[in-house]
């Protein structure tokens, strides 16, 4: 890691609300700002390359590692473009990445919004697998990491509306437990919640130049439908958990595996066909994606050569 969990999460903060200024100043051509927030912003996802390989998780690995030399990339591509509709598809990807991790960031550092968010979705789940009669799945404890070990929400003095130094990569993790009050091996964190995926389309369409009445359609497609496939996912994840005890692929457990590769190749075959239904609704977010691609040649229409 170049940096501090905190120091990297300041960094990240302050690149992202300089490309919020510049999305609020785009008709000031707010060029050099842009520029700074996305190099901060690759720092951040950057310095977490690391972490992710150690905890060996090594698709979001490569997810961060790539984020520091493609933000780079946009930085000098702001500087470069004299297109009009490029430019316009460059000032729509400054909101869109300010307005999608600008929430989750508030969401991550304030223990309460973190916690909240965490009994929201494990709650959900533990009804659905009790209605489905999958497992009598019920929520436990629900724990702090601190330099002096675990201790419970309810026991644990800090500050509960900002986490200034939190200590391992799940600062909060709420405990699933079986109706008779054995353990299942598995703690529910803030990365179960789904709102990574959430925060993307919120961001996405809450910044696209249109009405409110298409915006808001948009989002009540999307939030819902991320938020029970996610359910399913976590449910089935759990159900995997407990049914096959032994089973075992390149010395990960069923859990392991699910969560680290099936799960999250399917996620994101959902992801792509959540974005293809966007596209379908939403035209404007279509155009701006494939300009964002240019550089890269994908999705670019192919010229016929006059003889």
């Amino acid at each position: 890691m170049l940096f501090s969990a905190e120091m990297a999460s300041l960094i990240g903060a302050i690149g992202l609300v300089s490309l919020a200024i510049s999305w609020h100043r785009r008709n000031s051509n707010e060029r050099r700002l842009a520029q700074f927030g996305w190099v901060l912003v690759g720092l951040m996802f950057f310095n977490d390359a690391a972490k992710y390989l150690e905890h060996h998780d090594p698709v979001l690995a490569v997810f961060c590692a790539a984020a520091l030399p493609l933000s780079i990339g946009m930085a000098y591509w702001e500087q470069q473009n004299s297109n009009a509709d490029t430019a316009s598809a460059l000032v729509w990807a400054r909101g869109a990445v300010a307005y999608a991790g600008g929430p989750y960031l508030l969401i991550a550092y304030v223990p309460w919004l973190n916690v909240l968010a965490i009994w929201f979705v494990a709650s959900q789940v533990a009804v659905f697998m009790r209605f489905t009669g999958t497992d009598d799945v019920v929520l436990g404890e629900t724990y702090v990491s601190t330099s002096a070990g675990d201790v419970t929400w309810e026991a644990w003095e800090g500050n509960r509306w900002f986490l200034g130094d939190f200590v391992g990569e799940y600062p909060f993790q709420t405990e699933l437990l079986l109706s008779d009050g054995s353990s299942i091996g598995i703690n529910f964190v803030l990365g179960c919640t789904a709102l990574q995926s959430m925060v993307i389309f919120i961001g996405a369409i809450a910044v696209l130049d249109i009405d409110w009445k298409r915006r808001c359609q948009a989002l009540l497609i999307t939030i819902p439908v991320i938020h029970i496939l996610n359910l399913f996912r976590n449910a089935g994840l759990i159900w995997m958990h407990t049914t096959y005890v032994d089973w075992s692929y390149l010395g990960m457990s069923v859990f392991e595996f699910g969560h680290a590769y099936a799960a999250r190749v399917v996620s994101l075959f959902a992801m792509f066909l959540m974005a293809l239904i966007m596209f379908d609704i939403l035209p404007e977010m279509h155009r701006h994606i494939v300009r964002l691609m240019r550089p890269f040649g994908f999705l670019q229409k192919k010229t016929k050569q006059k003889s």
